[in-house]
């Protein structure tokens, strides 16, 4: 996958300044790509180039001007186009599981620390993401929504970095207790 169409799958839901777009990354998007502010401008700018994305100019009295961006018909295909392809299966790269492989040849005490570290971040991400699919389902329940709901992509991503978080909270707390552990009874006579 490209930024490409993570971009253009974010401005499905309208007309958004790069800004927004920014914004709308690091609450909705950012579960399963990851960017910076200014690569979401330059990808932008791209894809205005590409006919993808339209922008508009808008006058403000007292801010600067700002661009809206829309996905054009073009874009819709293009997204079309991506959704039909194979996708490439997932796979993790992550620093940390590098230093627990590690676990019986080093000091386990900044791991046990950074594990904790991680789950607490986790922790956070998970209340983000339970209020993100409050307010994206409103009134209605979850199986409500999802049978009758009007746009459900960014709920089903949501739903996925919530399972993700959780999933990733609750292995962070299992192997910080297990090298705590470990690391205890080592140190006992």
């Amino acid at each position: 996958m490209a930024l490409r169409h993570a971009v253009l799958a974010a401005l499905l839901d309208g007309e958004y300044s790069g800004y927004q777009l920014a914004k709308a990354f690091d609450v909705g998007v950012a579960n399963f790509w990851h960017a910076l502010p200014q690569q979401l401008y330059a990808e932008l700018a791209k894809l205005e180039r590409e006919g993808l994305v339209t922008g508009r100019q808008v006058v403000q009295e007292t801010r600067p001007n700002k661009r809206l961006f829309r996905v054009t018909d073009a874009g819709l295909a293009e997204l079309e186009q991506f959704a039909a392809a194979v996708s490439k299966p997932s796979f993790i790269r992550d620093d940390l599981l590098v230093k627990v492989q590690a676990a019986d040849r080093i000091d386990t005490g900044p791991v046990i620390d950074q594990l904790e570290e991680r789950a607490a971040a986790a922790g956070a991400k998970i209340e983000l993401f339970g209020e993100l699919l409050r307010q994206m389902r409103g009134e209605a329940d979850e199986e409500e929504f999802l049978r009758r709901g009007e746009r459900i992509g960014p709920y089903l991503t949501c739903l996925r970095g919530l399972a993700f978080e959780q999933g990733h909270r609750d292995w962070c707390v299992r192997i910080a207790g297990v090298l705590r552990e470990r690391r205890a009874a080592r140190t006992q006579p």
